[in-house]
């Protein structure tokens, strides 16, 4: 038997190399209505429906945000999940629970094209590790200004200052400032402790 790049020998025996493929954003661009992934260098990540607890936090979150910038008639815009950040345009692509974009020109009817400033990751079982590590690394990476992540289940949030390199853990019984509007907008998840 011809050996290829495809095969390779284990113990005497010939064995098909599986090559992980490399999805493109494209590939999520073709995904059949109502199904939604996450695309992290080229491997892409399916998206379980969220619990009710993370709708109801998200819900308020976004109406939170909506209203601080409404009142204050501010340039920022929030939207929440699903909403499509393409990180870059070839093989990093996300869906935050909420984004706040305050450059205009990176939104257009697909989503918002480059790094939010500010994004709010609600934990789920099923999230966690992208959550916490490979996500984080992604934000910062690509620029995104602030990060949140909600974790409903130890009634926590942590807030990573992306760019001064600082994080900061606040219980769901303390009021947590938003670092892009310099604190004046305060978040406090009472409602659910």
């Amino acid at each position: 038997m011809k050996m290829t790049q495809e095969n390779y020998v284990v113990g005497g025996n010939t064995v098909m190399k599986q090559e992980e493929r490399v999805y493109t954003i494209d590939d999520i661009e073709k995904l059949p209505e109502g199904k939604r992934a996450e695309l992290i260098d080229g491997k892409m990540y399916m998206l379980a429906a969220p619990t009710i607890t993370h709708q109801r936090i998200l819900l308020y979150l976004g109406a939170e945000f909506h209203t601080y910038i409404k009142k204050n008639e501010g340039e920022c815009e929030p939207f929440i999940a699903p909403v499509a950040v393409y990180l870059d345009e070839s093989n990093n692509y996300v869906e935050p629970d909420l984004i706040v974009v305050c450059d205009k020109k990176k939104m257009d009817e697909k989503g918002c094209h480059g790094a939010p400033d500010m994004v709010v990751e609600i934990v789920s079982p099923s999230s966690k590790r992208m959550d916490y590590a490979v996500k984080l690394f992604k934000y910062r990476m690509y620029g995104v200004r602030e990060y949140w992540i909600v974790d409903s289940e130890k009634k926590r949030v942590q807030v990573y200052d992306l760019m001064q390199e600082d994080v900061r853990e606040y219980a769901f019984g303390e009021c947590v400032p938003v670092g892009i509007y310099g604190g004046e907008l305060k978040i406090d998840f009472l409602d659910f402790v």
